[in-house]
């Protein structure tokens, strides 16, 4: 299974999104084609009624903690409610291009 899938399934187990995008951007990044090191997270839930924006990032940090030891080096995350995720037009914002980095390719 590979780290996209791992990531979408213990995300829905754990969150119960109404939606969820998991996007490997790995391709962006000056990386090996098959790296899966570099994700966007867009997860909408009710579970982050009430919760600081913080805290959110923690709770998927932990949930991937071992994904972190085991290759995954940045994860861009929006972690919304829906009534956030209506508020800022039902998208995830475009991630900025690469600057740089390992020198991989």
């Amino acid at each position: 299974m590979n780290r996209r899938t791992r990531i979408e399934r213990r995300i829905r187990e754990a969150f119960d999104p109404m939606h969820l995008d998991v996007v490997d951007e790995s391709y962006m990044h000056a990386v090996t084609p098959d790296a899966e090191s570099h994700f966007k997270l867009l997860v909408v839930s009710e579970g982050f009624a009430g919760q600081p924006l913080i805290e959110r990032h923690r709770a998927i940090n932990s949930l991937l903690a071992d994904e972190f030891e085991q290759g995954l080096h940045a994860l861009s995350q929006h972690t919304w409610t829906p009534e956030e995720w209506h508020e800022k037009g039902g998208a995830a914002p475009q991630s900025p291009p690469c600057q740089g980095g390992s020198g991989a390719a």
